[in-house]
């Protein structure tokens, strides 16, 4: 076995604010005496910006700016240069969490063209002969909960044949009468969606009833901006012809890490959406969408 580095935090869940002291420690694991040149950690925090395939080479102005931006980056010497003993050597460290001016500490998350991610860095410097040693352990950042109530907002909606966008040939829809409710658009992000749907009548029957939670990324800069939608889950809350008249409910819980408040800057926004979708026996989907504001409170 050679030289371990690992780099732990105090909290089980990772899961920090501004303003925190982020604690750990740093454990060095060698059978052997050990010389080094420094041991150092870097906190950092960015966000990753990129393209969808589809719209690259639309405005070529948008690589330069997609750079990382970064959130905060600061680095602390642990241990100045000198030998550790063998055996396990643990080194207790501090870093306070906070933000410099009016910057503000985004949420962790992980998306497709959105990216908002912290880590940590331990790096312990070696000799020419031996390998400079590296860990890195991603913690996780809540924002600050919104000050004020949050105002809920029902939406009752119908669906029908003539409510539905998009359609061409809307003669050859079977009829369908589908009535339902969200008990709230606004959405504190620790709750489930909730609300109900009711198949009043429906000429063909019905295959599936589907709950799609979306993240809409929008990536861009005074040249153009690219939004791309993409589904994040898919839960089924009915299966098979479902009885006339019966209220199905609606539950969705929101996933940790790949959702985050609603959040919009000058360089990228991310959004989140529901569709309710409605499988008909022969093969017709019906799809309602809803935009939905995440906050934390």
């Amino acid at each position: 076995m050679g030289t371990a580095l690992d780099v732990r935090v105090k909290r089980a869940g990772k899961v920090y604010r501004d303003g925190e002291i982020l604690s750990g420690v740093v454990v060095i694991t060698s059978k052997d005496a050990v010389q080094h040149q420094g041991i150092s950690l870097t906190m950092e925090g960015s966000v990753n910006l990129q393209l969808s395939a589809k719209n690259v080479g639309v405005f070529e102005a948008f690589c330069n700016t997609a750079k990382p931006i970064q959130i905060i980056n600061s680095t602390i010497e642990m241990v100045k240069p000198g030998k550790l003993p063998s055996g396990k050597t643990e080194i207790p460290f501090e870093f306070p969490l906070q933000m410099k001016g009016n910057k503000v500490l985004y949420e962790t998350y992980h998306g497709v063209f959105v990216n908002i991610q912290y880590t940590l860095r331990c790096d312990m410097r070696r000799s020419l002969l031996a390998k400079d040693l590296t860990k890195t352990c991603e913690f996780i950042v809540h924002s600050l909960s919104q000050k004020g109530k949050l105002l809920p907002s029902p939406v009752d909606f119908t669906i029908t044949p003539e409510t539905l966008q998009n359609v061409k040939e809307r003669a050859s829809l079977p009829k369908f009468l589908i009535r339902g409710h969200l008990n709230s658009t606004n959405c504190v992000i620790t709750q489930p969606l909730t609300g109900e749907l009711v198949v009043e009548s429906a000429e063909a029957a019905v295959k599936s009833i589907e709950l799609q939670l979306v993240r809409v990324e929008t990536c861009g800069c005074a040249e153009g901006y690219a939004r791309d939608a993409t589904e994040i889950q898919n839960i089924q809350i009915a299966e098979g012809d479902v009885c006339r008249g019966l209220p199905i409910p609606i539950h969705m819980v929101f996933p940790r890490l790949f959702t985050c408040p609603t959040l919009e800057t000058t360089n990228f926004k991310v959004e989140f959406e529901v569709n309710i979708v409605v499988l008909l026996h022969d093969d017709h989907l019906i799809t309602e969408n809803f935009p939905l504001k995440l906050c934390r409170m």
